[in-house]
């Protein structure tokens, strides 16, 4: 792998995979469009629960469930892979 996390190298690494790695470009928007993709369909998802009424007392531990797990995915796009 070519990617470095390091704060001193990591734009170099990226323009590295952009510029000399084959298909490196392919990758990386291939990689950002997916991930915009996941978050429409969670978004697409959870406007469906609402409009089913998903968030009753009968299935209230399972709706909370999903929320934690939205706002962790969340977390991780936002914060990243590793923290420092």
């Amino acid at each position: 792998m070519h990617y470095d996390p390091n704060i001193d190298n990591a734009f170099d690494s990226v323009e590295h995979i952009m510029r000399e790695v084959n298909r490196g470009w392919y990758i990386r928007y291939a990689h950002s469009n997916a991930a915009s993709l996941f978050f429409v369909c969670l978004y697409v998802h959870i406007a469906r629960a609402l409009y089913f009424r998903s968030y009753e007392l009968s299935k209230y531990a399972l709706w909370v469930t999903g929320v934690v797990i939205f706002l962790l995915t969340i977390i991780t796009a936002f914060i990243g892979y590793v923290l420092p």
